[in-house]
């Protein structure tokens, strides 16, 4: 188990917010970014990472989408390919990242 700089797994101030509000409980990356049992803080809170495992986006669903802050699958799709400038392709890879609360 190591502690990790929240801002290397959560990149963006917004998405730590949403984090320490429990808006979001899990995030998808390019690469690992973390391992199970790291654990990194955001402001008081320290957070635990669960799970960590590749997927590709066709396996991604509506509740996936939710753990990430989107209201729906679609809208997590458009806000992804907005994001990266690039188009969703249900064969590319991505790593899940899921944490929780511990403090």
């Amino acid at each position: 188990m190591t502690r990790i700089d929240a801002a290397e797994l959560l990149p963006a101030e917004r998405i730590r917010r949403k984090a320490l509000r429990g808006d979001i409980t899990q995030l998808h990356r390019g690469d690992p970014h973390a391992t199970e049992g790291d654990t990194f803080v955001i402001e008081e809170t320290t957070f635990e990472v669960t799970n960590v495992e590749h997927r590709k986006l066709g396996e991604l669903t509506d509740e996936d989408a939710r753990a990430e802050g989107s209201p729906n699958l679609e809208a997590y799709k458009r806000r992804i390919e907005a994001t990266h400038d690039t188009e969703w392709d249900d064969e590319s890879e991505a790593v899940l990242h899921e944490f929780e609360p511990r403090s």
